[in-house]
């Protein structure tokens, strides 16, 4: 089982039962997404810092289930194309990847960064795998 096989997994497990699948494939689109926007990971929470969700980010990043909404996500990300990226990646709206980003977003956080601080770069989803071994381990 792959590091994508896992988060998908984790993410489908907290998704609401009538759209099975749903969490996992935007979380699948999401991991996708994140190696071409701009600044990575680091980007995207510099831009939900920016835009007033840093609560969000440091409860995220401390493994603390702080819930956020759709509206939140956008207020967040709207700006940047990443809802629309994962979107177009996962073949659904922008309104569904909004919804399956609430859940999804604050586990990647949580396996991705350490106190609020993005872990160290590596590239790929095998520096992914590494940092989400090294949080497990």
């Amino acid at each position: 089982m792959g590091i994508l096989d896992t988060i998908e997994g984790m993410a489908d497990q907290q998704g609401p039962a009538a759209n099975p699948g749903t969490n996992a494939n935007v979380a699948s689109g999401m991991m996708q997404a994140l190696e071409q926007h701009p600044g990575g990971l680091g980007g995207i929470i510099d831009s939900l810092r920016n835009n007033g969700m840093a609560d969000h980010i440091q409860n995220w990043s401390n493994g603390q289930q702080s819930s956020a909404t759709p509206g939140q996500i956008e207020q967040g990300l709207g700006n940047t194309g990443f809802i629309e990226n994962v979107a177009a990646r996962t073949g659904v709206s922008p309104e569904v990847a909004k919804m399956a980003m609430a859940t999804v977003l604050p586990m990647i956080l949580a396996h991705f960064t350490n106190g609020g601080q993005q872990a160290p770069p590596q590239s790929g989803y095998s520096g992914m795998a590494s940092q989400i071994l090294s949080k497990l381990l």
